[in-house]
């Protein structure tokens, strides 16, 4: 026990002492792709970029929510780029890629951030909805590296960041097929980071916790809608319970120069995520208790399609909650749909 603790605290000093002792990238007219960046987490990594100095080249599928988010970020002095396409095809994330570098003539920095979540209970979830999980979150972040990672062995900054989640850690109920894709994403990052350190590319695989932005009103649901947007609504807006996406998009971004391997963010999926790694037995177990609160199979099932938050908006979600949440939609592009 005390050489597994002594083992321990040696290894912990030593990824610290490295992490400061890394050499940090200067992001300052760095060409930065971002998936996913036109709301929610991504949107908010963008301003924080763009504080830091560096071209962005951004990407979705719904045109009009890129043609807000480049006002937003230009507003702020960035330099953006924004691409219309599907990540879910190589040929989207072929065309990401080289729009970038005719735009800005190189690529230094790729961050992984394009994905969707379906919520509800297993038995309302089709395979479609797993399929579909893993071509946004796992295939997605594929293509755009493997399109990437010529051009970054080219550049002096030479990062990749994934943001997968702490669902890629612990599978938490009612999000199994999001799990699952989080899961595959943090193996390839993980895998992806070994195999790059010959070409001094530093990977970054982030775990973040529940953060503030609004998300829920475009998260995916299935079963009992209304209820299951009032837990899940809860849980990404309460303070203490979710973080403020601002404070993650700031350690992100820190990692990223840095070159850290690994991070965790926020306290809550720190605790969590060790928690796990010590007693997996019994974090399972736990969270077949939570499970057991959450609601009942039933409503939309297999057959029928998941539908965004903001269509099943009802009494049953708490009025402080829905004010807190709305903001945070309003504030980071949240407000409105695009089609998974």
């Amino acid at each position: 026990m005390k050489k597994g603790l002594a083992f321990a605290v040696g290894a912990a000093s030593v990824a610290v002492l490295a992490r400061w002792l890394a050499p940090i990238a200067d992001l300052r007219g760095a060409v930065v792709l971002v998936t996913g960046g036109s709301r929610g987490l991504g949107l908010v990594l963008c301003r924080e970029l763009a504080r830091r100095g560096a071209r962005l080249a951004i990407c979705a599928r719904d045109e009009e929510e890129l043609e807000r988010a480049r006002k937003d970020l230009e507003a702020r002095g960035a330099e953006v780029l924004t691409v219309a396409c599907d990540v879910r095809i190589p040929a989207g994330a072929e065309r990401l890629v080289t729009d970038t570098l005719q735009r800005f003539g190189g690529l230094d920095v790729v961050i992984n951030n394009a994905g969707i979540i379906q919520v509800g209970p297993y038995q309302s979830m089709s395979l479609n909805d797993f399929q579909k999980a893993m071509a946004v979150n796992f295939w997605g972040a594929v293509h755009v590296t493997l399109a990437a990672l010529p051009h970054l062995r080219q550049s002096s900054v030479r990062r990749i960041v994934n943001i997968t989640s702490i669902g890629g850690a612990i599978a938490v109920p009612h999000l199994l097929p999001y799990s699952c894709a989080k899961f595959a994403m943090r193996g390839f990052s993980e895998g992806l980071g070994a195999e790059l350190a010959r070409d001094r590319i530093r990977v970054t695989t982030v775990l973040p916790w529940l953060m503030r932005t609004g998300s829920f009103l475009n998260a995916l649901f299935k079963g009992k809608r209304e209820e299951e947007l009032a837990w899940f609504a809860l849980g990404s807006t309460m303070p203490f319970v979710s973080m403020q996406a601002e404070r993650a998009a700031r350690r992100i971004v820190d990692a990223c120069e840095r070159g850290e391997a690994f991070v965790t963010v926020g306290f809550q999926a720190k605790v969590l995520r060790i928690a796990h790694s010590l007693a997996p037995g019994l974090t399972t177990r736990v969270l077949g208790l939570v499970n057991s609160l959450l609601p009942e199979p039933g409503g939309a099932g297999p057959e029928d399609a998941a539908e965004p938050g903001y269509m099943h908006r009802s009494a049953v979600n708490e009025p402080s909650i829905r004010e807190a949440g709305d903001r945070a939609a309003r504030d980071n592009n949240e407000v409105g749909y695009s089609p998974a």
